[in-house]
């Protein structure tokens, strides 16, 4: 049976939470090759994301200490969902499935026995969703769910709850790395690969350690790239909003010319100046979406790369897997 799984797990600067981190998914993965789920060929691959504190350290430490612990650092940091595209598709020539989860341990871990079965189960694609957001901030769940509902309303197919806590078969892996995006957003590409997927509900907690790596700023960047990435709604809609406006715009125009032929004075210097600083403000609107495309396109046009591998650690110390 194909059963060899592959943690993949982006890191930047959690020198504060490996060592626990790295102590939870070893039982884990002891657990599972145990019963026989997946193979003792199986890792948990650690990517460092051009971490400026032990980071790389810590990772290299227990890759010498235990072959069960791999680990990928890149030549600079590119951001988390760059980090985890050369996770994945660095090893997903050795990997039956694939985990992928944050290093934060917030993420319950005992879903990955439920995405291991989704998997035996053929599912190609497992989705981890959250069940609730009891220890979420009312600002941080009334933003997050705003950030779901908004992406979805501008065209992104995104499952809702669902951040990077997934399981993806080879098959899956394979036609994700036919995605050349600059713009990575993993949340809206993967729904697209249409294999059989399954989900796993799981209830988050608290970050063991360390600072969030993934702000507000951070999360509505996340945000404007997913929809500018998956969609071309936002640029129909500044169509029809222009529509409309000419629309409003002729009968304005009509009422006053109406008005003005039986003797009544316009609204002074208001209407105009109400107008110019509407219009005004809908044409930046307008200017600044179109230029978040343009600019897309002229960085999909570089066809730069999207990350760099320095080094790899593997079972026989320094290679390429």
């Amino acid at each position: 049976m194909m059963n060899t799984l592959y943690l993949v797990i982006p890191c930047y600067n959690e020198e504060e939470v490996l060592p626990e981190t790295a102590k939870r998914l070893e039982a884990k993965m002891t657990a599972l090759m145990e019963s026989g789920q997946i193979s003792l060929n199986s890792r948990i691959v650690f990517v460092d994301d051009g971490s400026r504190d032990k980071t790389w350290s810590l990772i290299s430490e227990l890759h010498e200490e235990k072959p069960l612990f791999s680990g990928i650092r890149l030549s600079r940091n590119k951001g988390h969902q760059n980090a985890l595209l050369a996770g994945l598709l660095t090893v997903k020539d050795q990997a039956d499935f694939t985990i992928s989860l944050d290093a934060d341990l917030q993420d319950d871990l005992n879903a990955i026995d439920g995405m291991v079965q989704k998997y035996h189960e053929g599912c190609d694609v497992v989705y981890g969703v959250r069940s609730n957001r009891d220890t979420d901030t009312w600002f941080k769940r009334f933003s997050a769910e705003t950030y779901y509902r908004f992406i979805a309303a501008f065209g992104g197919e995104i499952v809702f709850n669902h951040a990077d806590y997934r399981l993806l078969s080879r098959r899956a892996l394979d036609a994700l790395a036919q995605y050349q995006e600059s713009a990575l957003f993993l949340r809206g590409i993967i729904p697209m690969l249409g294999y059989k997927t399954g989900t796993v509900e799981y209830s988050r907690g608290e970050r063991f350690a360390g600072e969030s790596k993934y702000p507000f700023k951070k999360m509505l960047a996340l945000a404007i790239d997913g929809i500018t990435s998956l969609s071309m709604r936002p640029l129909r809609l500044i169509m029809t909003t222009g529509v409309l406006l000419l629309l409003a715009a002729l009968v304005l125009a009509v009422v006053f010319g109406i008005q003005h032929g039986f003797g009544m004075s316009f609204w002074s210097w208001r209407m105009p100046t109400i107008a110019i600083f509407a219009v005004g403000g809908l044409n930046l609107v307008g200017i600044g979406i179109v230029g978040e495309y343009v600019g897309k396109t002229y960085m999909e046009a570089k066809r730069r790369p999207r990350f760099f591998v320095e080094r790899v650690l593997h079972d026989k110390g320094e290679d390429i897997m």
